[in-house]
């Protein structure tokens, strides 16, 4: 009894009032002056009157409110009796539900992206031969308008699917994803409507011929899918096992969420190691050895089931083109020989493949601020944008290959060339017999077989400089205005067809001192655009590593990815960040500004309105008083605290690294007429913009720095 008295009375006096906007207020505050610091703790540095901050933020394609997660574990007393009163046969329960769990996240990511392939595949190959047929008929406003009207439909589903029934679904899901993992609950993000509509939306995106890919979505539907389970299932339809109660927490899920974006990596790119990779590199702010077991167990689920769908789609038994959609661009059988001159060039391919991600990404976030101005506008905006975005898309991708001029065949190709509506380097489209249109090879077929067509080895003479060119500049500004429509999709496979056809004119207009073959040089041109947009190094090298099954490869592609994100860092973020801090999303980074060191937590607190404390003994008039007077939902205790004179920088860390919903801000000294709580911070009020819009002054030094 005098335990729970003890504890009443500790949560008492660290409670704190916190106002629906997030604004804390304190009432009383003896001993200091009228803005909660003594006359000898003035702060040096001019301020604004206020540290305001946004609790609003676009998730998917919808504004919503966010709070943090708790992925602290609270080690109260029932905490406590609840686990000490755990069998052992419990706690093996408990220790088994995590990798069963883990290994059913990799098996559902597997059969779902297994399958999204096989559809993307089939209604793609349907379009594209009926379409092919009309022109080698000459009917060519027919095959216009059968093409376009197909996309045109497909896009509407999609966009009506993400407007109507889950705007959150719309994007690639991994900036979100990524601030969860940070600590930002992101709400209706990981739901049944979000994976059934992600599912369908991404088939009928990449279908209908938009420059997106599926790579994001598949993360997302991972991500979905490990939280489902986690869960037991939705609504009336949830397991109300006992053992799930285990996975009733923050922490569990995160882990569980965990796998399931690495295993939606895994199931893009077939690459296990690249997604665990993926994972830890890119997505997840917290990692243990344990989590590392569990990803890895995941993903090699998810390989073995791909693994499974090759062996039953070989020869096309599954599709009409390929093996089913996956991702398999095989150039083990190239022999690779470094030169000198081959280095130079590789360079010279990272330097600009930084430069291009840089260029990329600055314009890429002024197309996402224009989208968000029309998205606000309300849903038919939405679905206007993504229906005249998928116009333009099939008006680029039928003209186009009109205007280049047909390449006769090379006798030594016999039937592979050309062909007509199934997968392969050499369409005829418009072109007589025995002539091919290298430009139609590339825009009339899905981005999986672009991408093979471009990757190809062997085939230096097989597309024209022109029609390298005219890829890359479509693909750049339907990259550039595809992304951000209210549509599920995948930044991805858009930049490896942008880099891939730049490594190819690299290598064409440089043929005369390049010696590694042209498709090498593509895929060196996707790694290092990626790096220069993306800045992954690490999983990138590996899951180009897994992709192209050539370990020859290796020292290039490490060598180039380092140099295009060196040159793209010069410049601005990465384009995820950029996404996060568009919108909204309170991501901690690892490292904070080193400015920060130049004030303190107790100075932050006092640029906000007052927090309210409560003595352990109080009138029950002034409380309520409080709770007239305030706008707060309660009184929680905060364990988690730091002195007054301790700098963001250090704060940063400590929020971060402990997942705090909040931090108390205590005074350096104790004493009967100083208050015992100086303030309330929250992660939004350590975020470096709202700093600088508190402390003016402050942005000098950054400018400095």
């Amino acid at each position: 009894m005098e335990d729970e008295q003890s504890a009443g009375a500790t949560a008492t006096m660290s409670g704190v009032g916190k106002h629906d906007n997030g604004v804390h207020d304190n009432p009383e505050d003896l001993g200091s002056t009228s803005n909660g610091i003594s006359s000898l703790e003035q702060p040096l540095l001019r301020r604004n009157t206020t540290l305001t901050a946004n609790h609003l933020a676009i998730v998917g394609a919808k504004v919503s409110h966010i709070e943090s997660l708790d992925y602290e574990i609270i080690e109260n007393d029932l905490f406590k009796h609840d686990w000490r009163s755990r069998s052992n046969v419990e706690v093996l329960q408990y220790i088994f539900l995590k990798w069963a769990l883990a290994f059913l996240v990799g098996l559902l990511t597997g059969v779902i992206a297994s399958l999204i392939n096989l559809a993307i595949e089939n209604i793609s190959g349907i379009k594209m031969i009926h379409m092919v047929q009309l022109v080698r008929d000459k009917r060519y406003w027919t095959g216009f308008f059968y093409f376009s009207g197909f996309n045109l439909a497909l896009t509407f589903v999609a966009a009506v699917l993400c407007v109507v029934f889950a705007p959150t679904a719309a994007g690639p899901g991994i900036p979100e994803i990524k601030a969860y993992l940070n600590g930002v609950d992101t709400p209706n993000m990981f739901g049944a409507p979000q994976l059934i509509v992600k599912i369908i939306g991404s088939i009928c995106a990449v279908s209908s011929g938009l420059d997106l890919g599926k790579e994001g979505p598949l993360v997302h539907i991972g991500a979905c899918l490990a939280n489902l389970l986690s869960q037991g299932g939705v609504g009336r339809f949830r397991l109300r096992w006992k053992w799930l109660r285990y996975f009733n927490n923050d922490r569990d899920r995160r882990d569980l969420i965990t796998c399931g974006a690495s295993s939606g990596v895994c199931a893009a790119f077939r690459s296990p190691v690249g997604g665990v990779l993926f994972a830890l590199e890119e997505v997840a702010t917290w990692w243990r050895s344990t989590l590392l077991w569990r990803t890895f167990f995941s993903t090699a689920t998810v390989v073995v089931v791909l693994r499974g769908f090759i062996e039953v789609c070989r020869n096309g038994r599954c599709a009409l083109f390929g093996e089913g959609g996956l991702i398999i661009f095989d150039v083990g059988d190239v022999t690779v020989n470094y030169h000198l001159n081959d280095l130079l060039l590789v360079t010279l391919v990272g330097v600009i493949s930084g430069l291009l991600g840089a260029l990329y990404n600055y314009l890429l976030h002024k197309v996402l601020r224009l989208y968000s101005l029309i998205n606000g506008k309300g849903r038919m905006a939405k679905l206007a944008l993504a229906l005249a975005v998928c116009v333009f898309t099939s008006v680029g991708l039928y003209v186009l290959p009109f205007v280049v001029p047909c390449t006769p065949c090379d006798p030594v190709l016999g039937v592979a060339c050309p062909t007509n509506g199934m997968s392969g380097n050499f369409k005829q489209f418009n072109c007589p017999a025995g002539h091919y249109n290298d430009l139609a090879s590339l825009l009339h077929a899905t981005n999986m077989d672009a991408t093979r067509n471009i990757f190809s080895t062997g085939t230096s003479g097989e597309f024209r400089l022109d029609s390298l060119l005219i890829f890359f500049a479509i693909y750049c500004v339907l990259g550039l205005f595809t992304f951000g429509i209210a549509v599920p999709s995948g930044l991805f496979l858009p930049i490896i067809l942008m880099g891939s056809a730049y490594g190819r004119i690299v290598a064409l207009v440089l043929q005369d001192v390049a010696r590694i073959d042209h498709g090498l040089y593509a895929v060196l041109g996707a790694a290092a655009l990626m790096s220069g947009s993306m800045r992954m190094t690490v999983s990138l090298c590996v899951i180009f590593l897994e992709l192209t099954n050539n370990l020859l490869l290796l020292p290039m592609t490490m060598f180039v990815l380092l140099i295009a994100k060196t040159v793209g860092d010069a410049f601005n973020p990465s384009i995820y960040e950029i996404i996060l801090d568009l919108k909204g999303l309170p991501f901690l980074e690892p490292n904070p500004k080193p400015w920060m060191k130049d004030i303190t937590v107790g100075e932050l607190a006092a640029a906000k309105p007052r927090a309210i404390s409560l003595q352990v003994v109080e009138r029950v008039s002034t409380i309520v008083h409080v709770l007239r007077n305030t706008g707060h939902n309660g009184f929680p205790h905060l364990p988690t605290r730091c002195d007054r004179s301790t700098s963001p920088c250090n704060s940063v860390v400590l929020f971060r690294s402990v997942a705090l919903r909040h931090m108390l801000i205590m005074p350096k000294y104790q004493g009967p007429e100083i208050t015992p709580i100086v303030g309330i911070l929250t992660r939004q009020d350590l975020r470096a913009h709202n700093i600088l819009d508190a402390f003016p002054n402050l942005a000098n030094k950054k400018m400095a720095q």
